[in-house]
């Protein structure tokens, strides 16, 4: 099957068809290929599709694929900026840091504030770790339970350069932030010991654990 048409496959209805097609474009490598696939990118339903999206994009050079992901961060499309933001944690790019602005860590949608979590504390140089902890300290609180997951494990990966921003965390006003930073020093304590928020809680108001 040509390359064509297996571009064109990426838009079947069927998302087995649309899988099968990006595996085997990421198999070629075609540099010709990176529109397509960060056009699909931003507007693929199928979670398994965005991942073997993902992974085709990773397997072409970096030079050919960074600018259309430095585009994608801009995009309206909550969807467009959180894969584009996915993907540079996959290449591993340092390149792509300063793309990483203060705007996509505290964006609105928490799909593009998790990936710019997670790929912001792969990416930050050493002397920006502090200051992008400064930031993500500053979101503790926000969001459903997985949102604060993703947000602690990604001050835990800063390790003592967060401490600082944890500590104040514990001290505001807010409940909820006093107690999502109290589930993160506990994380960051054990990593093996999962993220329990209450129980965190507890340990720090009684002084027990």
């Amino acid at each position: 099957m040509s390359d064509r048409t297996q571009e064109t496959a990426l838009h079947h209805g069927d998302p087995s068809v649309r899988l099968r097609a990006a595996l085997a474009i990421g198999t070629v490598a075609d540099p010709s290929a990176a529109g397509e696939l960060l056009a699909r990118c931003a507007v693929e339903p199928d979670f398994q599709v965005r991942e073997m999206l993902t992974w085709a994009l990773t397997r072409l050079p970096a030079d050919v694929t960074l600018p259309g992901l430095l585009t994608a961060l801009r995009s309206p499309t909550s969807q467009e900026r959180s894969q584009a933001l996915h993907t540079f944690g996959k290449i591993g790019d340092r390149r792509a840091w300063p793309a990483i602005t203060k705007e996509l860590l505290t964006d609105p949608d928490d799909a593009v504030a998790t990936a710019a979590w997670r790929t912001a504390v792969l990416l930050v140089p050493d002397d920006g770790r502090s200051a992008l902890a400064t930031i993500l300290g500053g979101r503790l609180g926000r969001g459903e339970l997985s949102t604060r997951r993703s947000l602690s494990r990604a001050l835990v990966v800063l390790g003592e350069d967060a401490d600082a921003a944890i500590d104040l965390a514990l001290t505001d006003q807010d409940p909820a932030v006093r107690e999502h930073a109290a589930a993160t020093r506990a994380l960051h304590r054990d990593p093996e010991s999962g993220f329990a928020v209450s129980e965190a809680q507890r340990v720090h108001l009684t002084g027990g654990g």
